[in-house]
Formats: structure tokens, C-alpha cells, sequence
């Protein structure tokens, strides 16, 4: 096998891989928005859940996509753990979809011939005005350059009648009984491990069994071995993530691993199994068969081979499911108590939950990634006005000092979070987006600056009040109760952009006047203090640096409204329907 050669296998497995991806990229492009919908609709039980994640993982044809929006939807509370291990399982059988369109297309019926005129029309789509035209046209040209990459990977490999070494080789790791099951196990996780992708092994060991290089009960093996390589992927991936990332990747884990030790402890009844459904269906020879062998590419035995290694993949998954689906509670405590919440809660809290693991796939998803955090970041945000209130009331200097620290480390955390959304969202706009979700990013940008700002108002209050107490001034409990009142119109004022928050996300909100009535009810609440302060200035009743203490705290929770109703009015601009 020629230099040439090994970078021409090289190259065209390197095809293959951004084939699949620019097919899953297009497909979730397009269907972005329903699939979510599909998600958090179908998942009310874990059947429905197994469905669920089945029906998406065909369409999109990647597993890690639908992982990585399960885990989105746990953190986001629409999904609980049990629900997303359902959705997995699902994801597990729809991924084996992959073998068959490689077995039926790629080797059976070679599209590979169809697959030059068809980049025509990819081209043409791609070219056209229309987002959801130039989605489709991404989609058949990953397609097109998938089965191109597939057929060059097969032309690449060398013959074996002129490479007799080769199948002396393999032979020679085949030859060890159970033993050489276990290598090939092995062989089939690290591959996975190397590519990255499942798919991509899949294809390889399609092609290593139609040409002859292994036998079928070693390409089972590696089958198997490429479930296990799959799940380690996906917890290196997670090891980045908050605790339920880390939780739904062990549940992938613990499915699969169950699986391969079932099977190898009924590997020769599995594997029979599998030959006479391909014998009984289809008519064709049994691979599992004593003395099987391939003969060679485009043979009845080579299709028996394929479509059985396609069917055991299937029916691995699909009996996993059956097993496993009856104890999700199980597997839900099983990763509960593997994966333990850390003991500070607190720092957990205020990692960024939902982009810490990557972008996804896609803009499109990944700007969904974008703004979970965003709505976490404004309930972060409330979370600082609760330490200012109590900042306000606190009259021991101990206790002050205390909500102070805390109230300029929200202040850091705002500017952390808001730096790191941002970042994310720059790697996002970098790449071929959208003009929807160009305009939506936008948004975006603007509304993390707006929070920004609401944790610059909680420091500043703070800092009013550090002065107040350096000058030994101190608030009468009915100034204290205005303030209250005050914080309470804020606090309303939040409930309400959080409320729009969430609508926007999903897709719901119709209008912002509750943003506008929590906006009015302070700036009238703020009215009312400013105008009777200064009368009691003027009658002599107040001392004057104490009422500029109090009404500059009035001023800067004023602020802090003007703040809340631009995160609605930015809203207003893209997420409402006209």
C-alpha cells in the first residue's frame, strides 16, 4: 500500500466526516425550532422519551446533537433526568440508521454515481435567497460528499489477492477464540475514540467486512467496542459541563456498557440470532454461520454480511432499550450517586450551566444554548437585588460588611458572565449564519450588556450605603420601609423580564406590557419618594446628608428599572410575531 494510497484513504475518510457533518448540519438548520418543539412535547414519559429521541437522531442523524439538547432542556428544567435517559436510549437506536443508508446506498445501490449530478442541485439551493432553501442545499451536498467519501474510501483499499500479508495479519489477531473478540472490542472503542464519531467507524468496518479483511463475528466485535467508544466521547465532552451534563453523559455510559456485557455473554446466540433474521428476511446466506466468508464486494455473501453487521447494530440497541427502558429510576439514582452534586452549590451556581461544554452543532442550536444562559444570568441578577435589600436593612456593621462583599463579588460575576456569553456568541457569529439568527444575537448582545449593568447597580448601592455608615448616618425605619417598597417595584420589575425571558425562548411572548406596567409603577413610586423627601427637607424635618444617601439609593433602583425594560424592549424587536 503506496504513500498515495494511505493519504487518498486518508482523504476520503476526512470526506466522509465533513460529509456527515455538513448533512447534520443542514438537516438541523432546517428543522432547528420543530425538533425542540418535538423535544420538550414527546417526553412525558420515557416510552414517548425513546420515540422521541429515536424520531430526531434519524432525521438529524447525529446522537451527540440530540445529547447535547437533552442536556440543554434538563438544565433548563423542561426535562428531568429521568425524561432525557428515555430521550438517549432513543437517540442510541436512531443513530443505527447511519449502517443502514451506508449498506443500502453505499454498497448495495453505490450513490455514490448519482451523487456528482446531485451537487448541481445542492449548488443551486445553496445559491438561493431563501434560508431554508440554502439549508436544504447544505443538506444534499453533505450527503452527496458523504457517500463521494465513501466510495473513495472503498476504491483506496488495497486488494486482497494482491496484499495476501494483510489477511495473514488479521487472520493471525482472529485466530484466539473469545480472545480475539475482546482485541477487536478494544480495536472498535479506540477507533471510535480517534474519529470521534461512531458513524465513522461504522462505515470503516462495513468496508473492512465487504472486502474480506475480517471476518463477521470480529466486526461485531468492533460494533460492540464502537458503543463503548461513543460514551467515553461524550463524557470527555462533558467533563467541561455542570453536574447534569456530567449525570446524562454516565447515563449514556451505563446503557451501553450494560449492553456490550449482555451481548458478549450471549455473543454466539446474539450473532445467531442476527443470521437467521438476514437468512429468514432477506434470503440471503447466514453470516453467523460456521465457514461464512466473504467472497468479495457486490456478492450475495457481502450483502449478507453488510446488512447483518447493520442488524446487529440495530437489534443490540433496540433490545438495550427494551431491558433498560423499565429501569430509568434505576439509572437515574445509579448516576445520581456516581455523579455527586459538589459540596459548595454556590460556585456551581455561578459557572456559566449551559455553554460550558462547547457550541453545538449549529448556530441555530447553539444561539438556544446562548440564551438558557442569558435567562440564568437574569435570575443570577435578582439574586444580587435580594443581598442589596438586605444590605439596606442591615443595621449591624458586621452583617453590612458581609452583604457588601457579596453584592461587589455579584458585581464581578455579572461582568464574568457577561464576558463569556459574549465570547461564545462571537465564536457563533463567526461562522455561516442566518439572518434571523443574526438579528437574534444582536439582541442578545445588548440584553447581557443590560444585565451587565444591573450588577454595576447592586455594587453602587452598596457603595452609597458603605458611605452613609463611614459618616455615621443611619436610616429611621420608615425610610427603610420606602426603600422596601421600592426594592418590591424592582423585584416585580424582574419577575416580569424573566417572564418575557422564558416566553421569548419558547417561542410565546405576545407583548411586553407587563414590562411597561412594572416599568410605570416605578418611575411613579420613585416620583412620589422624591417629591415627599424633599418636602421634608425643606420643612426641616430630615437631615440633608441622610435624604441624599436615601435618594440616591431611590435613584440608582430607579436605574435599575430603566435597565429591565430595555431587556423587554430588545425583545420586543425579534421575538414578537407581526
Amino acid at each position: 500500500m503506496g504513500i498515495l494510497q494511505i493519504f487518498t484513504l486518508l482523504g476520503a475518510l476526512g470526506m466522509f466526516l465533513y460529509g456527515m457533518n455538513l448533512m447534520s448540519s443542514g438537516l438541523q438548520k432546517a428543522a432547528g425550532d420543530r425538533l425542540r418543539g418535538l423535544l420538550s412535547a414527546m417526553t412525558s414519559n420515557p416510552f414517548k422519551g425513546v420515540l422521541t429521541g429515536l424520531g430526531i437522531t434519524s432525521v438529524i442523524q447525529s446522537s451527540s446533537a440530540t445529547t447535547v439538547m437533552v442536556v440543554s432542556f434538563v438544565n433548563a428544567g423542561l426535562l428531568t433526568l429521568a425524561q432525557a435517559i428515555g430521550v438517549i436510549m432513543g437517540a442510541n437506536i436512531g443513530t443505527t440508521v447511519t449502517a443502514w443508508l451506508v449498506s443500502w446506498l453505499g454498497f448495495k445501490a453505490d450513490i455514490s454515481i448519482l451523487a456528482v449530478p446531485l451537487m448541481l442541485l445542492g449548488f443551486l439551493f445553496s445559491n438561493s435567497k431563501k434560508n431554508q432553501r440554502q439549508n436544504i442545499g447544505e443538506l444534499i451536498v453533505g450527503f452527496c460528499l458523504l457517500f463521494l467519501g465513501l466510495s473513495f474510501m472503498k476504491n483506496s483499499v488495497p486488494d486482497l489477492n494482491e496484499t495476501p500479508q494483510v489477511l495473514e495479519f488479521v487472520r493471525s489477531w482472529a485466530g484466539h477464540g473469545f480472545g480475539s473478540v475482546l482485541i477487536f472490542l478494544v480495536f472498535g472503542t479506540v477507533l471510535t475514540l480517534v474519529l470521534q464519531s461512531s458513524s465513522a467507524t461504522m462505515a470503516i468496518t462495513l468496508i473492512m467486512l465487504s472486502m474480506g479483511f475480517i471476518p463477521f463475528k470480529m466486526a461485531c466485535a468492533m460494533v460492540l467496542g464502537e458503543n463503548i467508544g461513543t460514551t467515553i466521547t461524550a463524557n470527555i465532552a462533558a467533563a467541561v459541563g455542570n453536574t447534569q451534563a456530567k449525570r446524562a453523559a454516565m447515563s449514556h455510559t451505563i446503557f451501553n456498557v450494560f449492553g456490550v456485557i449482555w451481548a458478549l455473554i450471549f455473543f454466539r446466540p446474539f450473532l445467531s440470532l442476527v443470521g437467521k433474521i438476514i437468512e429468514v428476511v432477506f434470503g440471503l446466506p447466514n453470516p453467523a454461520a460456521e465457514g461464512f466468508a466473504v467472497s468479495g464486494q457486490n456478492t450475495p455473501d457481502a450483502t449478507a454480511a453488510l446488512y447483518g453487521l447493520s442488524m446487529l447494530h440495530t437489534l443490540f440497541n433496540t433490545i438495550n432499550t427494551l431491558i433498560l427502558v423499565w429501569c430509568v429510576k434505576l439509572i437515574e439514582k445509579a448516576v445520581v450517586w456516581i455523579v455527586k452534586t459538589p459540596k459548595n452549590q454556590e460556585n456551581e451556581v455561578f459557572r456559566l450551566k449551559y455553554i460550558s461544554a462547547g457550541p453545538l452543532a449549529t448556530p441555530e442550536l447553539a444561539t438556544e444554548q446562548a440564551f438558557e444562559e442569558i435567562i440564568h444570568f437574569a435570575q443570577i441578577s435578582k439574586n444580587g437585588l435580594g443581598y442589596a435589600r438586605e444590605a439596606i436593612r442591615a443595621a449591624d456593621s458586621g452583617k453590612f460588611d458581609e452583604l457588601r462583599e457579596k453584592l461587589v463579588k455579584y458585581e464581578e460575576i455579572s461582568d464574568r458572565i457577561e464576558y463569556e456569553i459574549a465570547a461564545f456568541l462571537n465564536a457563533v457569529s463567526a461562522g455561516d449564519i442566518s439572518e434571523e439568527t443574526s438579528l437574534r444575537i444582536k439582541v442578545m448582545y445588548k440584553i447581557i450588556g443590560e444585565l451587565e449593568s444591573l450588577g454595576d447597580s447592586g455594587e453602587s448601592i452598596s457603595r452609597i450605603l458603605s458611605r452613609k455608615n463611614i459618616h455615621k448616618k443611619t436610616f429611621e425605619q420608615d425610610t427603610v420601609r420606602k426603600l422596601e417598597e421600592m426594592v418590591d417595584s424592582v423585584e416585580k420589575a424582574y419577575d416580569a423580564m424573566i417572564d418575557n425571558l422564558n416566553a421569548a425562548h419558547k417561542g410565546h411572548l405576545e407583548g411586553i406590557s407587563n414590562a411597561y406596567n412594572a416599568e410605570d409603577r416605578i418611575n411613579n413610586l420613585r416620583n412620589y419618594l422624591r417629591d415627599a423627601e424633599i418636602e421634608e427637607i425643606e420643612s426641616s424635618r430630615k437631615n440633608y446628608q441622610t435624604s441624599v444617601y436615601y435618594m440616591d439609593i431611590v435613584s440608582e433602583l430607579e436605574k435599575m428599572g430603566d435597565f429591565i425594560i430595555n431587556v423587554s424592549q430588545n425583545l420586543e424587536k425579534v421575538f414578537i410575531k407581526k
